[in-house]
């Protein structure tokens, strides 16, 4: 099969309304509301709202992810994103079954919706039809989650990189992702201690260089609080401003000796 290039600055855009995603100490990890701006510089540059909670799909465990994000203001002027992801994946393998993608970004619009079939490595894509596919293939909105949920994040080495394929929307790439080195990441929610991650990707006419974003998962938790695109014109980040289990306020919590 051949692979197709993550080459749009809208999918690099995106990602980063993927990321933002935080955990704190003593909630249940599966009823996750989150929302945050998103900030060229100075300059808010959207909203976006992530959730995810236990579900079932076929009579099995699963989680369910949904991600909405819409840019506003200036930056909506420059890129005028409005996109919707959601993913069903297995709650032991983190793997999905259902992955859709809905979007509107200027006049272009998009919507595919992906079953994924798990014992014959196949998927059958609305817009695109059945076809065989890498095994265990991913989808834009669950690698993340199966990348910090699959490896063992403590016991590995700054520069170790790991390639995993992913299907967004109905194109199929191998992404790879390099551990870079703990960091400790505050913001007004609190301080955590992270995995400092970057995936390799085009770099195209936007990205200053091809592991220009960063991705910030929680050390203790292993999921992503914080993402940051290093663009030509200035660093685009993912902020988180308000965290909630159900209907109750959250901060981030250190769990070890953050420092100073």
């Amino acid at each position: 099969m051949k692979y197709s290039n993550f080459y749009f600055f809208r999918k690099k855009f995106l990602i980063v309304m993927i990321f933002p995603l935080l955990l704190t100490k003593g909630y249940s990890q599966n009823d996750i509301k989150i929302i945050y701006n998103l900030k060229l510089g100075l300059i808010n540059g959207g909203t976006a709202t992530m959730i995810k909670k236990d579900t079932l799909y076929n009579n099995k465990k699963c989680i369910y992810y949904l991600l909405e994000g819409n840019t506003d203001g200036l930056t909506d002027k420059i890129f005028s994103v409005h996109e919707k992801y959601e993913s069903i994946v297995d709650a032991s393998t983190h793997l999905p079954y259902v992955a859709l993608r809905k979007a509107k970004e200027r006049s272009y619009q998009y919507y595919n919706k992906v079953y994924f079939y798990r014992e014959n490595d196949s998927i059958y894509s609305e817009r695109t039809g059945g076809c065989k596919v890498p095994k265990d293939l991913t989808d834009i909105l669950s690698v993340f989650f199966y990348f910090v949920n699959t490896y063992d994040m403590d016991k590995m080495e700054e520069g170790n990189a790991i390639t995993i394929p992913t299907i967004n929307g109905h194109k199929i790439d191998d992404l790879k992702i390099t551990f870079v080195k703990n960091q400790v990441l505050k913001n007004e929610l609190g301080t955590e201690i992270c995995y400092l991650l970057t995936p390799k990707i085009k770099k195209g006419k936007v990205l200053k260089s091809s592991d220009g974003l960063k991705f910030y998962l929680s050390q203790k938790e292993k999921i992503p609080i914080q993402i940051e695109i290093e663009t030509k014109v200035g660093t685009l980040k993912a902020v988180p401003i308000q965290m909630y289990c159900g209907q109750k306020p959250l901060k981030l919590y250190c769990s070890k000796n953050c420092g100073n």
